[in-house]
């Protein structure tokens, strides 16, 4: 799988956008605020319909337009696939795949599947337990359209019962409260489901990141992933009825897998607690990796890597096991320079200089 072409028309700080890639490696090189990120963000929409950075599609938008579009063609086993997005300010977007429009977002997903890596991802092993469930969530919506259909509803169930309960906390009513059982058994149906495709989600990255960790490490640490669900698939329902006091007085539901957590051992030491930043660091680089390889493994297919500005934020070390494993991958890597590459001897495919929304083909070839 690989990106042959992107359109851009009134994204961001592109007004007519249209690049060619390669196969391979391809470096957007430029200063800070050029516009650099924005293709990769662009990328990743065209993937999931969201962004990367949890913007909205009127903050996409460019700001004195309407709308705006996104082409991309993908070529999956030397067949082209179109993908279509257009982005509307006051309107739910519109998709088409290969010019024919689709009803549902999820029907998008898996045609372009893609890994992204961003400086913040450095920081998932420290940061809050909903950022390392969004890393589960994104990537499984990616690769299994079931869990898709299961998070979707999960949530829609879950915002009417923290709306039951907000409402019950104005004005309390018995009937009102009679109906809060309805929510609870759809709740801990999508929920059990939830739990088990994470729970083998996890199991599949542990049967990779052990290795690559181990070799990032020249053997000195090893690494385990556990998942910490925040109640057990077979008891949801009688957790969120003994929980149904203290939800209506928070006015929220305290108990599910949109609590859930996931830990990282070194050695049975949680470096999300007691680790050092460079230990925590190694630790998301090895998960990003083994997330590629997961996915090659399912697809049967390569994804898109995306890494954005991640190389200026790592050793020269970790550069290099990064580096090193982007074989028969696309990638599209941001920069403000290339220095970096010129060090570690890397082969390049293609360089583009971005400038204030503008990208040149400044080099093509192999260095």
């Amino acid at each position: 799988m690989y990106i042959k072409s992107l359109e851009l028309k009134n994204y961001r700080n592109y007004n007519d956008l249209s690049i060619e890639f390669e196969k391979g490696t391809n470096i957007l090189y430029g200063n800070n605020a050029q516009g650099k990120t924005n293709i990769l963000e662009a990328i990743y929409v065209a993937s999931t319909t969201k962004s990367h950075r949890g913007s909205k599609d009127r903050e996409i938008i460019n700001f004195d337009k309407d709308e705006a579009h996104i082409k991309i063609t993908v070529m999956k086993k030397d067949v082209p696939v179109r993908i279509d997005i257009h982005l509307k300010k006051n309107k739910s977007k519109g998709i088409a795949i290969n010019g024919i429009p689709i009803k549902k977002a999820s029907e998008l997903f898996g045609i372009l599947n893609v890994v992204f890596f961003s400086p913040e991802d450095l920081n998932i092993i420290k940061n809050g337990p909903a950022e390392r469930r969004r890393f589960v969530d994104l990537e499984l919506c990616q690769l299994d359209k079931i869990y898709v259909h299961n998070l979707v509803n999960y949530n829609k169930i879950l915002n009417n019962r923290n709306k039951l309960l907000r409402d019950l906390g104005f004005c309390y009513d018995k009937e009102l409260l009679a109906t809060l059982d309805i929510w609870d058994m759809q709740l801990a149906d999508y929920g059990a489901k939830i739990i088990t495709r994470r729970n083998q989600f996890i199991d599949e990255i542990n049967e990779i990141i052990y290795g690559i960790h181990r070799n990032i490490t020249n053997g000195k640490e090893e690494l385990i992933i556990k998942y910490e669900p925040n109640i057990t698939g077979n008891n949801i329902y009688d957790e969120l009825v003994r929980s149904r006091d203290k939800d209506l007085k928070l006015k929220t539901t305290s108990v599910g897998p949109h609590r859930d957590d996931i830990s990282f051992l070194n050695k049975k030491i949680d470096i999300r607690k007691y680790g050092s930043q460079g230990q925590q660091r190694t630790a998301a680089l090895s998960l990003k990796l083994s997330e590629i390889e997961l996915v090659k493994s399912i697809i049967k297919d390569t994804p898109i890597l995306l890494l954005d500005d991640v190389l200026s934020e790592l050793d020269s070390n970790r550069q290099r096991h990064l580096l090193g494993n982007l074989y028969n991958v696309q990638t599209m890597i941001t920069c403000t320079g290339l220095d970096e590459f010129v060090e570690n001897r890397f082969n390049i495919d293609n360089i583009y200089r971005v400038v204030e929304g503008t990208v040149e083909r400044s080099q093509n070839g192999r260095q």
